[in-house]
């Protein structure tokens, strides 16, 4: 049969969510068949440290920003976006010539950032050598209004059934079928298949060692709170913090935050200098083992990331979320249906203070200790079926994925991890 090669392009100009889930996808495909090598196309700034297992390269493209308002921009180089976006469309499309993909599996956006894949699409080979394109799509893009108005506008309709072979849907109906949301008019929604949640593998220390290392008192409550990336979350753990300090320190809850590797130096300095006045909290810049750290916690405090939410859902943990709803809603939209499902609790950024944060975390502690049962989503096949779906597409076979060389399935940084201290049958959602 041969090698086959597939080549993946990963939306990349915000936060940590999509090079993760993407390259989570192409550790599943090379673990799953001897016979794949994966090439990853991004702009990620942080895609240098992550740890690439063997079978995958990529190539890194010049990287984009995009503010609150949703303008790009160029994020480190002097130029124009137009100038920034066209050496990127360009190294694409070279790649793609010389890597000679079996199929490539496009992110998000039918016709990439800012339209920079549409050279490349419009360039392939004829058949039978012209490769198969899968485009890959998370549960929730953004509101239903403003998504139906840019897929139109863009021509994303037209491009999936020019281009595409097929749309994969990392979520399930359930929830939010984006096919009638989104408004697919009929030759597009016919060629989507909806995979599941991405269900995440388990970290590497025991819920027992983290806690130790904490210094968590056996049966005492631990409260995670962790805004993802950290980008933009410094709202959300100042929010905590301050809840926090209007406790008295026999009433505050053992508390552990994870900044993330995005956040500002100075906004991390004023982190560790609040924790310091804080017995009880504790707090560290960055895990590299963020599942070990949701595992031993028993009420997480986070956004509403696609990746974050899949870890709750996976060790079905109690949560409070307080979604991002700028540049879009996407978050605050999953939020609200996970939260109407009953899988977790929401407060909106509009309604968050340190009072309705921390009623939030106290009616979740209040849950945890009387034991109460919440739904469990089923759907968290996600990787399988993508990876089937493109093995399918190209005429492999996936073979139970091989877990040597690889500790756990979050993709992660190569920093450890540092942190001040201070001395019965559950109900189905889906």
């Amino acid at each position: 049969m041969g090698m086959k090669r597939i080549l993946i392009y990963s939306h990349d100009t915000f936060g940590l969510g999509n090079i993760r889930r993407m390259l989570e996808v192409a550790r599943h495909l090379v673990q799953s068949s001897p016979d794949v090598s994966v090439l990853v196309i991004t702009g990620s700034p942080m895609l240098h440290a992550f740890r690439i297992p063997p079978g995958i390269d990529y190539v890194k493209l010049p990287c984009l920003s995009r503010n609150v308002e949703g303008r790009y921009g160029a994020r480190t180089l002097a130029m124009s976006l137009e100038g920034t976006v066209r050496l990127r469309a360009n190294l694409i499309r070279s790649a793609i010539a010389d890597f000679e993909p079996d199929l490539i599996l496009v992110d998000k956006k039918p016709f990439g950032v800012e339209d920079e894949l549409a050279g490349a699409l419009g360039s392939l080979p004829a058949a039978p050598k012209r490769p198969k394109l899968v485009l890959l799509l998370r549960d929730i893009l953004d509101s239903p209004e403003s998504t139906s108005r840019v897929w139109r506008k863009n021509g994303y309709f037209e491009a999936i059934t020019q281009y595409y072979h097929q749309v994969l849907v990392v979520g399930c109906p359930e929830v939010f079928d984006l096919r009638h949301e989104y408004g697919f008019p009929p030759f597009a929604a016919a060629k989507v298949e909806f995979c599941g949640y991405i269900a995440r593998e388990a970290g590497r220390r025991t819920r027992e060692q983290v806690r130790r290392e904490l210094g968590v008192g056996a049966g005492e409550p631990l409260v995670l709170v962790t805004p993802g990336g950290g980008e933009d979350g410094y709202g959300l753990v100042s929010t905590a913090l301050r809840a926090l300090a209007e406790r008295a320190a026999s009433a505050r809850p053992r508390t552990h935050i994870v900044c993330g590797p995005e956040m500002s130096e100075s906004q991390r300095a004023a982190v560790a200098q609040a924790v310091a006045a804080l017995p009880g909290v504790t707090a560290q810049d960055f895990s590299d083992d963020m599942m070990s750290m949701v595992a031993a916690a028993d009420v997480v405090v986070a956004m509403g990331g696609y990746n974050t939410v899949c870890e709750l859902l996976t060790l079905r943990k109690r949560a409070v979320l307080v979604p991002r709803v700028a540049p879009g809603v996407e978050q605050c939209v999953r939020a609200e249906r996970m939260a109407g499902m009953g899988l977790l609790r929401m407060v909106h950024p509009s309604d968050l203070s340190p009072a309705t944060l921390m009623a939030g975390i106290d009616a979740e502690l209040t849950g945890w200790r009387r034991r109460e049962q919440r739904p469990v989503l089923r759907r968290l096949d996600g990787l399988e079926r993508v990876t089937a779906a493109l093995f399918d597409a190209i005429g492999l076979r996936a073979h139970a994925p091989s877990r040597s060389g690889v500790a756990h399935s979050n993709p992660s940084s190569l920093r450890e991890p540092s942190w001040s201290r201070r001395s019965a049958p559950v109900p189905s959602a889906c």
